[in-house]
């Protein structure tokens, strides 16, 4: 299926719609009743899109972030901009110990949807001006996400995934498969009191309440390094380019020997990097940054993507196997169809040249959006949409494209 014209249309005029002012920035709120603020990686999915309309306002939307990156290097994964909260995001408002921003990251998507901007316009002054903003955030991940070396990124919260309520945390969180979201929030809202009494000190006191090398995370990190090394070589950085790549490099090596579980990559936790048996859309990720062979890919795609027992749903991709105990097709990064991971998963499945299995995900993709509208996510056995109305991610199916 071509993507109609009209959904084209559509998804420019949401960007249009969600784009805000901040004094002489701008930015866009993913959804305008639900997420009046900005997040660190639907920004960067809001570039990708506006590369293909106007990439100027791709490089304002990644300004905006930069602008209230850390003087460690973090870029934080919420920016309030906005104080007048809609009654019914006060839970989104949440004291991090930092007024402004939340205390903690997302993942790195940024250096990926810089290269994409650069790709559009060859604009070597952007670059340049916004390059050390990229290498010293890569580098706050690379020390301080990884104190001891051993070449996977830790993530501090759930939050940090962007997937808050995924069953990968259940364990962490000691939770049961099946629970309700409030008992979820709470005991993430119990990880930040306790992230704040460490004043946010992520390599010495917070990982000792949750640190986890998630999946997903490290594997945008490798590609996004990849990414920031290119970017480096463009401006002349011979050494930081190769640098760069070097560290992505021993990060996909280090994500074979300890997430390996015997053909899917799970997600890890402890010092003796405990597995996480839980399949989710992540045992995917490792096909955005090209981890497998050709074969390990192929083993991946036939027995979970296109198995109806596990992946392959009437919309797929759900974000949790249809076999877990914790699928729930309508609830919160527990089951339903999120357009966002489809999209990654449609880009790693191109890298290994599955293009029928891509467009399958691309058809499934623009379904939901004609059946139900840009919603935030949708159930993968009726389509139909759940969450925020008006919902930014959707708009990456203009990006799905076999190129």
């Amino acid at each position: 299926m071509i993507i109609p014209e009209i959904l084209r249309v559509r998804s420019y005029e949401l960007l249009k719609r969600n784009r805000r002012q901040a004094g002489e920035l701008s930015y866009t709120v993913p959804s305008p009743t639900m997420y009046p603020y900005q997040w660190l990686w639907d920004s960067c999915f809001h570039a990708i899109v506006l590369t293909h309309f106007e990439p100027e306002e791709a490089k304002q939307e990644i300004l905006s972030l930069l602008s209230r990156q850390f003087n460690n290097g973090m870029i934080p994964h919420m920016i309030y901009w906005d104080d007048h909260a809609f009654e019914s995001t006060r839970r989104l408002k949440i004291d991090w110990g930092k007024t402004g921003t939340s205390s903690i990251t997302q993942p790195p998507m940024i250096a990926y949807a810089i290269w994409r901007i650069f790709q559009k316009d060859g604009d070597m002054l952007f670059l340049k001006k916004i390059y050390p903003n990229l290498f010293h955030f890569y580098k706050y991940l690379l020390n301080e996400r990884d104190p001891h070396e051993r070449h996977l990124i830790g993530i501090l919260n759930p939050d940090e995934s962007g997937e808050d309520n995924s069953p990968r945390f259940d364990t962490l969180l000691d939770l049961p498969p099946t629970h309700t979201e409030e008992i979820n929030y709470q005991k993430r809202m119990k990880l930040v009191e306790e992230n704040k009494q460490c004043n946010f000190d992520a390599p010495f006191c917070m990982k000792n309440f949750f640190w986890v090398k998630d999946v997903p995370f490290n594997a945008i990190m490798v590609e996004n390094l990849r990414c920031l090394s290119h970017i480096a070589e463009k401006l002349g950085h011979e050494y930081d380019a190769q640098y760069f790549n070097t560290e992505a490099e021993r990060i996909a090596t280090s994500m074979r020997a300890l997430m390996d579980g015997g053909g899917l990559y799970l997600s890890t936790y402890g010092e003796d990097y405990r597995k996480i048996k839980v399949k989710t859309w992540a045992i995917f990720a490792p096909l955005f940054a090209k981890l497998l062979s050709q074969d390990e890919a192929r083993v991946l795609v036939d027995k979970y993507l296109l198995d109806p027992k596990f992946f392959l749903a009437n919309y797929s991709v759900p974000t949790v196997s249809r076999d877990e105990p914790s699928y729930n097709p309508e609830g919160f990064w527990r089951g339903p169809t999120w357009i966002a991971s489809n999209w990654f998963i449609y880009k790693g499945l191109l890298q290994y040249g599955f293009t029928a299995e891509a467009q399958k995900i691309k058809d499934s993709s623009i379904s939901l959006i004609e059946k139900s509208g840009f919603r935030e996510q949708f159930n993968p056995e009726t389509g139909e949409g759940l969450g925020a109305h008006d919902f930014t991610w959707g708009t990456l199916i203009v990006d799905m494209e076999e190129s």
